[in-house]
């Protein structure tokens, strides 16, 4: 592991020298032969970081390489679909996720390279860091912080800056 990985720890996330808060998914942390579309968990491994999502009507872009959601973005989680784990737009006939949501969760979206960009069907799709719903509420599998903490992560990291989440136990 480098200072500038993103490490994901009993303790929290642990980025240059500092530890965050952070949530997984409501299935715990698994190893990433076991992950499954619809699980719930978060994949054990190193995940690089491949794209940075925000909402220009709710925030200035993050970085430099940041590009914005657009009303008709969503993202397929249907392992049925050729685009599965890719972004696509609206209208989209398969099960998809809308990335411009009411609530503040994908206001600023960081989107790892699991299972992308050539998807095996039903391994799971977005493996994301987002905003957290609360402290301590699970994700659907995704890692969530604070807003504050996110956007601070966000303006140091850039593509490649690796994600390690360890298996537990």
């Amino acid at each position: 592991m480098t200072p500038t990985d993103l490490v994901v720890t009993p303790m929290g996330l642990r980025f240059r020298g500092r530890v965050f808060p952070c949530t997984v998914g409501r299935g715990g942390i698994v190893p990433a032969d076991a992950k499954r579309e619809g699980d719930g968990a978060t994949p054990a491994g190193v995940h690089r970081l491949v794209g940075m999502l925000y909402r220009p009507d709710r925030m200035a872009r993050p970085a430099g390489w940041a590009e914005p959601i657009g009303p008709m973005d969503l993202w397929s989680d249907d392992p049925r679909d050729a685009d599965y784990n890719l972004l696509v737009h609206a209208p989209h006939g398969f099960s998809h996720e809308r990335l411009r949501r009411a609530d503040p969760m994908y206001d600023l979206v960081i989107v790892t390279d699991w299972n992308w960009p050539d998807a095996e069907p039903g391994r799971g799709s977005a493996i994301f860091l987002h905003q957290w719903r609360r402290p301590g509420a699970p994700t659907a599998g995704c890692v969530a912080l604070s807003r504050r903490d996110l956007h601070w992560i966000a303006a140091r990291i850039s593509p490649g800056t690796r994600l390690v989440v360890r298996e537990s136990g």
